[in-house]
């Protein structure tokens, strides 16, 4: 850990001593997973993601890096062990280094078990030794396709060498890597076996994701929906597949390849949802909480955030919003659901 990050940076704000209370939905689920949206702007403009002429958010509206450490803290307070920061790309986010350097003293703390990130990887060549620093241990980065043409199709403005420089100058960090591809039917669905292997040969974990309908995009969805249950039958003919109990606190469900000793994981949102288990919500970088990924219920958080110095009108607002937290999502994908089944985009969700 830096010395800035322990010696009280301008971020910094007082830790509760006593052991959180966790937080427990409606269906008696324990909120142990914050997913935090620092930005809704990226250097990419991925096909699945956003519009190629998406409109940003003023930055009035977006939280400062104090009330993002501030609301975060507010979260661990109440029983969160695991905080991702994600975006947009969290790593285009002005002076981010100092907002991850200060939630790294609730590691040092012991409320916090990790403290991660989502990225496109353009930026880690700049950041990973920094990250590490900060007491980051574990990331995820985005790629869906080693075919750098094809890379630069699907990001539209994305350049694959650029991101791979950043997996290895964030392995050489010391950080674990699990790569994230989502299976796009007719994009990159015969690339699925060269990227696991590749991921496994380098010590990487690979998460395959399905599609989800989450804003306008420009495309049909329903051309871009590949099932994972057919890409999991597929491999099962060429691979051994073992089932493991392996988690990292997400949805992602694992399997050891034997014949490559790696493992893989599947986020089924459509074909097999991930709902019973939820230990999740996600806050917007406008302080926005969603309880649910797929439903459009939430809480704002912003205005008691701004209301008083102190916590009571933000412990109150998300107290009620945690007792409303619904079972699952309503995602569907077909020919008949024309509009996404959620109307905001991933990068002001949070991926």
């Amino acid at each position: 850990m830096t010395s800035s990050a322990k010696s009280g940076s301008p971020l910094s704000a007082p830790m509760a001593s006593a052991t959180p209370p966790a937080m427990i939905d409606p269906f008696g689920r324990a909120v142990t997973y914050l997913r935090v949206s620092v930005t809704d702007r990226c250097d990419f403009r991925c096909v699945y993601c956003m519009a190629e002429d998406m409109t940003f958010l003023p930055k009035r509206e977006v939280l400062s890096l104090e009330e993002l450490d501030r609301l975060c803290t507010a979260f661990i307070e109440k029983g969160v062990r695991k905080l991702r920061l994600t975006g947009g790309e969290p790593l285009v986010r002005k002076n981010i280094m100092s907002l991850i350097r200060s939630l790294g003293r609730h590691l040092d703390s012991g409320l916090l078990q990790e403290l991660t990130l989502t990225t496109n990887g353009s930026q880690l060549a700049r950041y990973a030794e920094e990250l590490y620093e900060a007491g980051v241990r574990r990331i995820n980065v985005s790629i869906d396709t080693l075919d750098p043409q094809k890379f630069k199709a699907v990001t539209r403005w994305g350049e694959l060498g650029k991101v791979m420089d950043g997996v290895r100058a964030a392995t050489e960090a010391g950080l674990k890597i699990k790569i994230n591809m989502v299976a796009l039917k007719g994009v990159n669905e015969h690339e699925i076996v060269p990227m696991m292997e590749w991921a496994h040969s380098h010590g990487h974990d690979l998460t395959i994701i399905e599609t989800m309908p989450l804003g306008e995009i420009n495309e049909d969805r329903t051309d871009q929906y590949l099932p994972l249950s057919l890409v999991r039958a597929r491999l099962a003919e060429a691979f051994t597949l073992e089932d493991i109990p392996y988690k990292t606190g997400g949805p992602a469900r694992y399997v050891e390849v034997r014949e490559t000793g790696g493992r893989l994981g599947f986020i089924t949102p459509m074909t097999h949802n991930f709902c019973e288990s939820c230990n999740r919500v996600r806050v917007t970088c406008t302080g926005q909480l969603y309880m649910c990924l797929g439903q459009d219920d939430m809480a704002d958080l912003r205005a008691p955030l701004r209301a008083s110095e102190g916590n009571e009108l933000l412990n109150e607002a998300i107290d009620e919003a945690i007792g409303r937290k619904p079972k699952g999502h309503d995602f569907v994908i077909d020919r008949r659901t024309k509009q996404p089944a959620v109307s905001r985009h991933m990068s002001v969700t949070g991926g």
